[in-house]
């Protein structure tokens, strides 16, 4: 069966004031609304976040029994993200086996000696750390450390080496391309030993350029992947669609993850973290794409954030989609749009306007 994972995973990026602050009394509704939507029947989350009339899908019975599931990074807020999570469990009595925590390794953090983070400046706000890029055999051990300790009394149980693709594509020559694969490889040898000691239950790999997940699955031996910006309503290569059906032919779990591009299908103003262009040929070409989107959502009295969720749930290969909110109130509306279908005529309205692939096979 290979591992279990509940349809929805909780996003963890705006704990570590992705975009804008989170207040703390924010970021304690939102850990509060984790735990407890999951709890909600399908009914009550289709009335109170949807008011659809189609009926949703039934909760899979397994679902009620699998432990709630958060995804970080040291990344996420220079490890800001992990610490909420420890101490917002912490305070609400959770106990360990309730939750199971992904936490996306290779950056520690370190003083912040400017007046923003260097790692990735003008994307996290009022943060007090900065980080630093780890990755090789006893790197990936200290961030690993380092995570354990941020998130005490609790423990991650998925591990990942965070963007390996991002990693790969800062080589300057192909020699050093070659010297950073030989450190991420060294990076996955060090969580395959975890895992088979039983630190760990599992190890994965997360990335936004899915070609890059496709090379190190033929050096390494993940238990579930993640695709981020790759496999969304807006963007679907058969190549990757057929290579999701692999994956799940051989049992490894699918998790797509940054369905929206950075918020932008959603009318955001980041296009997969970039601030949006209007001399950019290929962000005019986006926002041109979502204005027809909206437009023909808006028509079918559907949102977009429920079209697009549904979008990265057809393909049957996807165990699960992880999805972030700053808000604690959207969070009924996340499960309710993993669950309750789309009519059919959106999808061929879709199909025949172009704006997904007409050959896509499973809608």
């Amino acid at each position: 069966m290979g591992l279990k994972l509940p349809s929805v995973i909780f996003g963890a990026t705006s704990l570590g004031n992705l975009f804008r602050r989170v207040s703390d009394a924010e970021k304690s509704e939102i850990v509060h609304a984790w735990l407890t939507c999951r709890s909600a029947q399908p009914r009550e989350l289709q009335v109170h976040a949807l008011d659809q009339e189609s009926e949703p899908s039934a909760l899979h019975s397994e679902e009620a029994d699998l432990p709630i599931v958060i995804d970080s990074a040291g990344k996420y807020g220079a490890g800001l993200s992990l610490e909420v999570i420890g101490r917002e469990l912490s305070r609400l009595g959770v106990a360990p086996e309730r939750v199971l925590i992904s936490n996306k390794l290779a950056w520690r953090r370190v003083p912040l000696s400017a007046a923003e983070p260097t790692f990735e400046p003008g994307v996290w706000f009022d943060i007090r750390h900065d980080a630093v890029q780890d990755i090789s055999y006893d790197g990936i051990l200290r961030c690993w450390k380092e995570g354990n300790e941020l998130l005490a009394p609790y423990r991650a149980g998925l591990v990942s080496v965070h963007d390996p693709d991002e990693y790969l594509a800062a080589a300057r020559s192909p020699d050093e391309r070659q010297q950073r694969l030989a450190d991420v490889i060294e990076a996955y040898r060090a969580l395959t030993e975890l895992r088979d000691a039983g630190e760990i239950m599992a190890t994965g790999v997360g990335a936004k350029d899915w070609t890059v997940i496709k090379e190190l699955d033929q050096h390494c031996r993940f238990d579930w992947v993640m695709f981020a910006n790759s496999f969304t309503i807006y963007s679907h290569p058969p190549q990757l669609v057929e290579f999701i059906s692999e994956l799940s032919r051989r049992g490894i779990a699918v998790i797509d993850s940054a369905l929206f591009h950075g918020g932008f299908l959603l009318g955001g103003q980041f296009l997969d973290y970039q601030a949006i262009d209007e001399n950019r040929q290929d962000h005019c070409r986006a926002l041109r794409w979502r204005d027809e989107f909206h437009s023909l959502c808006n028509a079918n009295s559907v949102t977009p954030f429920h079209v697009a969720v549904a979008f990265a749930r057809s393909h049957p290969g996807v165990r699960s989609v992880a999805l972030s909110s700053s808000r604690a109130d959207r969070v009924a509306s996340h499960l309710a749009a993993s669950q309750t279908p789309v009519p059919d005529t959106v999808w061929q309205q879709l199909k025949s306007t172009g704006l997904i692939d007409p050959n896509y096979p499973f809608l």
